[in-house]
């Protein structure tokens, strides 16, 4: 068949996009990181509770609710929220955008040190030599 793949587990035919076997019951692509991304339908604010949803196989009002009561305790809801935005990409095989963020750190960190070497590498006015002072009397 088109659409079906063999389950790793119990080696029965399943559906291709089946999150779980319905024969042996178990979990196919928890930790699969192809399948963690934030575009899709269900998703409301960021897709990260979505994200998290599709790969624990658990219900999208679920995962959001357990965002809400991880917040109550010491905020760790929200930072790991932000934490699975930063790592979990928006499309499949797109970047995420912590991925994103360094790339653009690397550049500007680049940039600056090759303007930095470039200025240093001019020649200085007075000839550069460091023990002469500009008006040509040496120390």
């Amino acid at each position: 068949m088109e659409g079906t793949r063999r389950c790793p587990y119990c080696d029965e035919e399943i559906r291709a996009e089946a999150v779980r076997c319905r024969h042996c019951r178990s979990r196919l692509a928890a930790l699969d990181p192809a399948s963690w991304y934030r575009d899709r339908p269900e998703r409301r604010v960021a897709g990260v509770a979505t994200a998290v949803a599709q790969a624990l196989a658990v219900p999208v009002a679920a995962a959001r609710f357990g965002f809400i009561v991880l917040a109550a305790f010491h905020l760790f809801g929200l930072v790991a929220y932000l934490a699975l935005w930063l790592i979990v990409p928006f499309r499949p095989g797109d970047e995420p955008p912590f991925a994103r963020g360094m790339q653009l750190a690397r550049r500007l960190a680049d940039e600056i040190r090759d303007a930095f070497m470039s200025r240093r590498s001019r020649p200085r006015p007075n000839g550069g030599d460091d023990d002469v002072p500009a008006t040509g009397v040496p120390c």
